[in-house]
């Protein structure tokens, strides 16, 4: 009997596997029904170990604890189970070393088990789902339990119910329960995921890269966008199907935590739904907060987006694009691509933007600039100090882009005490003038691709009948599109950040500086400075040399929560219960900070709009003109 029940355990794994690729075959074909989408699978698949054990286990090892239980849980269960499907070969099943080894696997295994149980009792965080998570470490306790069992039945020569029926009992209901958390179930990341990691739309972020650019629409394509789920690649199908529900995107959410229409989790999950032809009711995690009701149902060919269907349009337009739900996410979804292009369709094929976004496209559209101001005004900010423009056919060794920002007053300053320091420096620079045009960030954002591409080429054009050496901007949102993006069409410039030229000009002795005494200064990571082009340490090596003393509020670096400005945010009506900026701010006073500093005239707007008493808010560029030693 005891020999036996050791062939029949390893003719379950047999069968466990059988079963499992059939519980497959379902997802495959309705990924599908997808885009198709060039990847190389032999080459992604060889990938997916490192991928794993790299790059998803840095993510997952953030919360403390998780990276534990998935360790035991995740690396017992497989190597216990992978082992037991090896006694099919009998000279194993006569080696006590390995079942010795079997049952060490099978009993790590139902310590991560325990683990697992423990995370969703006796109460459930808001940020995990429930229903079928609450039944899964029942079904792996039963499976592992079981292989203990048997493992320790076989290394002392015992058989009987205890250590041979009751084992494979165990091993038979916890077996079905994994293949029901595979085929129904959240255990469908066990092999979306892997399908996901290996065919991922940026396979450039792996290893520690970074892949943040939109990328280019076809505009003459028939459908533009994503309006039904089958509109998504094959490969983005099965991304939403790889979504575990750990709620770290939501943790992370800036527009959740001000009670914005948006949830990450929720969106990626009612995709996945609606891809599955499921309803809104068997999602059990955290909704978007305040989203108006709608139908909760949805098919492959069913519009996403409405109130008949699994989405409400003001989740769309919540999204700040900064890129916080894609820095934690473990399974590394896409979700502001996904944003994207759902927005692209709504915007391009519908025409159905919020009305601030809308007015702020037609400006774009009729004059290069989104609220309608003469491009020769952009740099009055400017008068008095000695800028020169570089006209058509000119040379400098600095092209200077002022962005969007240069008509408020308050950047203003920001762009005087750049030039200041550039003129003490002697650098040979210049700003275009009339010349520069809207850089077309905030169309694209918005999902009006046609509006960027149109700016863009213009752009690429004006510059093209210029000679420079590189673009320097304070702008991190122009820096991503002139840097990142315009490659893609054309455009191809070194692009600098301010705080990265006046970091240079410190290094190389042409800037001095003392550092003042000041009381605590804090600084606010940009979104599209730190998370879109991992540009962290200038600013704070500027900050070093010329405060005499920095603190570091609880989120920053590429973890830094967003100041609320990105994604067409400020444009799109969006409905609050707080503000982001409000938020951050809080943060701030929490790490003890008198003084913020930024370097991004949208983080600048936004969080000198926070009601008194707050924080000071100064750019990077004020405070080194500041602390300026004249030689």
């Amino acid at each position: 009997m005891r020999q036996r029940s050791g062939a029949i355990a390893a003719g379950l794994v047999w069968g466990l596997g059988a079963a499992l690729a059939l519980s497959a075959v379902p997802m495959v074909r309705r990924w599908r029904k997808g885009q198709a989408k060039p990847v190389d699978m032999v080459r992604g698949l060889a990938a997916v170990p490192k991928r794993y054990l790299v790059d998803v286990h840095h993510a997952v090892e953030r919360r403390p604890g998780a990276a534990r239980m998935h360790a035991l849980v995740a690396g017992g269960t497989l190597a216990g189970t992978t082992l037991l499907a090896a006694g099919i070969v009998s000279a194993f099943r006569n080696n006590r070393f390995y079942w010795a080894s079997v049952g060490v696997f099978f009993t790590t295994a139902i310590a991560g088990t325990w683990l697992v149980r423990k995370r969703r009792s006796p109460q459930k965080p808001s940020y995990l789902s429930g229903g079928k998570f609450l039944w899964l470490p029942y079904a792996l306790g039963a499976w592992n339990v079981g292989g203990s069992l048997l493992a320790l039945g076989q290394i002392v020569g015992a058989g009987g119910v205890l250590f041979s029926a009751v084992p494979l009992f165990l091993m038979l209901v916890g077996g079905a329960g994994i293949v029901v958390q595979v085929a129904r179930g959240p255990m469908r990341h066990a092999f979306s995921g892997v399908t996901w990691l290996a065919a991922h739309s940026r396979p450039e972020r792996f290893g520690g890269g970074r892949s943040t650019e939109l990328r280019p629409l076809d505009l003459a394509a028939p459908m533009l966008g994503a309006m039904v789920p089958s509109d998504f690649g094959w490969n983005i199908l099965a991304s939403f199907d790889a979504c575990i529900e750990c709620g770290r995107c939501e943790q992370h959410c800036p527009a959740f935590a001000a009670g914005q229409r948006l949830n990450p989790k929720a969106l990626v999950q009612g995709l996945a739904l609606a891809a599955r032809g499921e309803e809104a009711s068997a999602y059990t995690g955290s909704p978007a907060p305040h989203a108006p009701p709608v139908a909760g149902k949805g098919s492959l060919s069913s519009p996403v987006i409405g109130v008949d269907g699994m989405i409400h349009p003001d989740t769309l337009w919540a999204c700040t694009t900064c890129r916080a739900c894609v820095e934690q996410c473990p399974m590394m979804i896409e979700h502001v691509d996904t944003i994207v292009d759902l927005r692209r369709a709504q915007t391009l094929m519908l025409g159905e933007v919020r009305p601030g976004a809308a007015e702020a496209l037609r400006h774009l559209r009729e004059s290069a600039e989104s609220g309608g101001r003469p491009l020769s005004a952009r740099a009055d900010g400017l008068a008095g100090e000695n800028v020169p423009v570089l006209e058509e056919g000119g040379e400098t060794d600095v092209l200077l882009w002022l962005g969007e920002g240069a008509y408020e007053l308050r950047y203003a300053r920001t762009l005087r005490a750049l030039v200041k320091l550039l003129n003490m420096t002697g650098v040979n620079f210049a700003i275009l003038g009339e010349a520069e045009l809207d850089c077309g960030d905030l169309a694209r954002r918005l999902g009006d691709e046609a509006t960027f591409q149109m700016l863009a080429g213009e752009v690429i054009d004006t510059l093209g009948r210029r000679r420079f050496k590189r673009i320097v901007t304070a702008d991190p949102h122009a820096l991503n599109v002139l840097r990142n993006e315009y490659p893609a069409l054309g455009g191809t410039w070194e692009v600098l950040h301010h705080t990265a030229l006046l970091d240079e000009l410190v290094s190389a002795g042409r800037l001095k500086l003392d550092a003042r005494t000041l009381p605590p200064v804090a600084y606010h990571d940009p979104c599209y400075l730190a998370r879109y082009n991992g540009e962290t340490d200038a600013p704070r090596r500027l900050l070093a040399a010329c405060c005499s003393q920095t603190v570091e509020m609880e989120r920053h670096g590429r973890q830094a929560m967003c100041c609320g400005g990105g994604g067409g945010n400020p444009v799109s009506d969006v409905d609050v219960v707080e503000r982001i900026p409000d938020l951050r701010m809080q943060q701030a006073a929490q790490s003890g900070a008198a003084i913020v500093a930024v370097a991004c005239p949208g983080c600048t707007a936004m969080l000198e709009g926070v009601p008194e008493p707050r924080a000071e808010v100064k750019d990077i560029a004020e405070l080194v003109l500041d602390a300026v030693v004249a030689v």
